[in-house]
């Protein structure tokens, strides 16, 4: 038999309507405690809320669409874990739904969300819609996370890589580099432009020289970043550090500079931005800066409960900030080092499972 919310109140010792809250995820008043209590008795008890029931009473689903544009990009995925790991706990779940890049596809799952009447929707890394052309598809709530171009956009989270790139110049600076090179993006992206601006303001900050030999300009993968440190390799005086715009292109710095008979870090150090699941587990292993996709991911699902809660109208734009990884490729760590388990490995897995009562289905296999 199903449990019931009045099983659950007696349990908790608590009334009706109080139960109800707890379980509704109210924005009521409540003591933490006691909405904790009622909330370990419905899951001791194996309590399961009636969706349909509750979204007549309130007017919502408890669904949010989630519209990305390839699902296989390397960020998306913790964005979405993000936004899940938030939205759960409010009794949210929600729909995922591709749209590779097409236009066409993305206004027809912003349609079949409408007809599914979810409570709000967030794009992830999109760039076809501005939110003035969302706004004439659906009424319902919207937020943009990651956009890839034009960021500066109502309701959007985006990456502070002013903030970022000024962490990997000033960790290079402070290891005493004078002559720090650049390896940047292709220079009609808004990353681009900003990690540029970045490296600049904090080489300034530092009193180093900016050199504009020290700039070359990539194309975010292995290729670019090798054939950009070849070029800088060829120069007179060439750099002793490098600061990659991304982490595949400082393995294409790696590559280059091993093939070159030098060393990294002993002859040039590297830092990369993104934390790639690979960055610590190459050889060397990759000093970098984190681009903060789960945060972001949170960040979002955060906003969208405010506007589907009425607690803002709109917002412009949240800058999220991610953290410099100190591992070996510049030459700050060099005894102790441990190979860092890969997200989503068998160790990782174990060790999110025991911190969860939940059991595991091979549990009962002996």
């Amino acid at each position: 038999m199903p449990v019931t919310l009045t099983q659950i109140a007696q349990a908790a010792g608590v009334s009706l309507s109080t139960a109800s809250r707890a379980l509704s995820h109210s924005s009521h008043p409540m003591n933490a405690a006691t909405r904790d209590k009622i909330l370990g008795v419905a899951q001791e008890l194996g309590y399961q809320p009636n969706l349909i029931a509750r979204s007549l009473r309130t007017d919502r689903t408890y669904t949010v669409g989630i519209i990305v544009e390839n699902i296989l990009s390397p960020f998306i995925p913790p964005i979405i874990r993000g936004i899940q790991d938030h939205l759960r706990p409010a009794g949210y779940f929600s729909t995922i739904i591709n749209s590779d890049w097409d236009p066409f596809i993305e206004e027809e799952a912003i349609n079949s969300l409408n007809n599914r009447q979810i409570d709000g929707i967030i794009f992830v890394e999109t760039w076809h819609r501005s939110a003035t052309s969302i706004h004439t598809i659906t009424d319902k709530p919207f937020v943009f996370v990651h956009r890839i171009f034009h960021s500066n956009s109502e309701n959007s989270i985006r990456v502070d890589e002013v903030f970022g790139a000024r962490l990997a110049t000033s960790h290079l600076a402070s290891l005493g580099h004078q002559r720090i090179a650049f390896i940047n993006g292709p220079k009609d992206w808004d990353a681009s432009k900003k990690r540029l601006q970045g490296f600049q303001e904090e080489l300034a900050a530092h009193q180093v020289q900016f050199n504009r030999h020290f700039v070359k300009e990539g194309d975010w993968e292995v290729a670019g970043g090798y054939t950009a440190t070849k070029k800088l390799l060829a120069l007179t005086k060439r750099p002793t550090a490098i600061f990659a715009g991304n982490d595949l292109m400082a393995l294409g710095a790696i590559y280059a500079i091993h093939e070159a008979g030098l060393h990294v870090p002993g002859d040039i150090a590297i830092v990369g931005y993104d934390n790639r699941n690979f960055a610590g587990i190459v050889q060397p292993a990759l000093t970098t800066v984190t681009l903060p996709a789960y945060e972001m991911g949170e960040a979002a699902a955060r906003l969208l409960l405010d506007l589907i809660n009425h607690k803002i109208a709109r917002v412009d734009t949240i800058d999220v900030q991610g953290r410099l990884i100190v591992r070996q490729s510049c030459g700050a760590r060099k005894e102790n080092w441990e190979f860092e388990e890969e997200q989503g490995s068998h160790a990782w897995r174990s060790k999110r499972r025991r911190k969860t009562t939940f059991p595991h289905p091979e549990d009962n296999i002996k």
